[in-house]
């Protein structure tokens, strides 16, 4: 039995919603803005490139926002500190999490996630994704390290839940990530498909603790992993597993938090699942955003996925249940809108006091390390 077409046309209006798209350039092109407008685009990523000082960010959120219809759209950044931190000087240089960990001062990383969240508020920034709630159990770990907060759960939940309250207090929405945990990891998801093969009692002890705790403290967005956890589910990382999103966020959780895909152009996602394919499975297991990194990948999943729903392999309603989700929350967290105002900048980005600040953790911090 066929669905209904008017079903049909609302799932193909309402695709876009579930997008975050990169693009190149420090200002919007008229093909980007076309994309984001006519295809109803939920949000963007920004990256280095699309950097060169507040103001023009500032502008640039403003012009993104213009292609917005009734609801703003997400506009978001990797801004964790040390090595991940896209908009440099003059933003403050915000310290690596490991050092903020080493105070063992929650009040110390709200101060951090206030100041970061502030700046980023100031240019337009609505989605920061941070804090990381991996915890660093693997030392040979290559991509987490540093930017986890410390290698046991009790230390990583208090700073995560505090960096979570320090930005939805100044009005950003941080995400968490990577569920179900990428800190056991000994491969870059950029460039292979780590495994990890941990039992889920272990998981539910340790691993899932800080994630579980920063929900407990609103956040209403969580980046899953592009890992395979065999003891979880054989076939598909955490991306595109039912049996990691549906089992272990969405059905345990009252108000389950928006789940995000890390960048669906990393090699763990594309060199096995294919560009094609991936962007359906991973809807279809419980994503309810799908980020990708460039505007031509993005346009190609979003093709891919109309393709979906007119052959039945996605289906209308898992579309618009997400549109549902997603929406509710923008009406919750976007909501009044107000554009960045471009020349009321300086006394808010990259203060003496708040470099300030970030030095004061960092030598506590390394002081904290050489004590042992």
């Amino acid at each position: 039995m066929s669905l209904p077409i008017n079903l049909m046309d609302e799932a193909r209006q309402r695709l876009g919603d579930l997008f975050i798209t990169g693009f190149s350039g420090l200002e919007l092109s008229d093909d980007t803005s076309a994309f984001l407008s006519q295809a109803k685009i939920g949000g963007v990523i920004l990256f280095s490139q699309n950097y060169e000082k507040p103001s023009q960010v500032a502008e640039l959120t403003n012009q993104i926002q213009e292609c917005r219809t009734e609801l703003p759209l997400w506009i978001s950044v990797d801004h964790e500190g040390g090595k991940i931190q896209r908009f440099k000087k003059p933003f403050t240089r915000v310290t690596e999490a490991y050092l903020i960990g080493a105070t063992d001062s929650p009040k110390l990383a709200f101060e951090v996630a206030e100041i970061m969240a502030k700046e980023l508020k100031a240019v337009g920034i609505n989605v920061n994704f941070s804090p990381i709630a991996d915890i660093a159990t693997n030392p040979k770990n290559p991509i987490i390290g540093p930017r986890a907060f410390g290698s046991t759960e009790e230390l990583v939940s208090k700073m995560v839940t505090a960096t979570v309250r320090g930005h939805l207090i100044n009005g950003v929405q941080p995400c968490v990530k990577h569920f179900p945990g990428h800190g056991d990891t000994s491969s870059d998801s950029h460039l292979t498909l780590p495994k990890v093969d941990v039992p889920l009692e272990t998981l539910q002890n340790r691993e899932l603790k800080p994630f579980m705790k920063a929900f407990k403290s609103r956040c209403n967005l969580v980046m899953t992993a592009h890992i395979l956890n065999p003891r979880l589910d054989p076939t598909y990382p955490a991306t595109l597993s039912s049996k990691t999103i549906q089992e272990l966020i969405k059905k345990p959780l009252r108000i389950p938090p928006l789940v995000v895909s890390d960048d669906m152009e990393m090699k763990a996602i594309t060199d096995h699942y294919g560009a094609e394919d991936a962007p359906r499975l991973a809807l279809n297991a419980g994503c309810d955003l799908l980020i990708y990194r460039t505007e031509e990948a993005a346009r190609h999943a979003y093709e891919s996925l109309l393709k979906a729903l007119d052959a039945g392999t996605l289906v209308a309603e898992t579309v618009i249940q997400a549109s549902d989700r997603i929406r509710a929350v923008k009406t919750t967290a976007l909501l009044p809108y107000s554009p960045a105002i471009v020349t009321d900048l300086g006394p808010k980005i990259g203060l003496p006091e708040s470099q300030a600040i970030m030095q004061k953790i960092e030598d506590q911090g390394k002081r904290a390390l050489a004590k042992g």
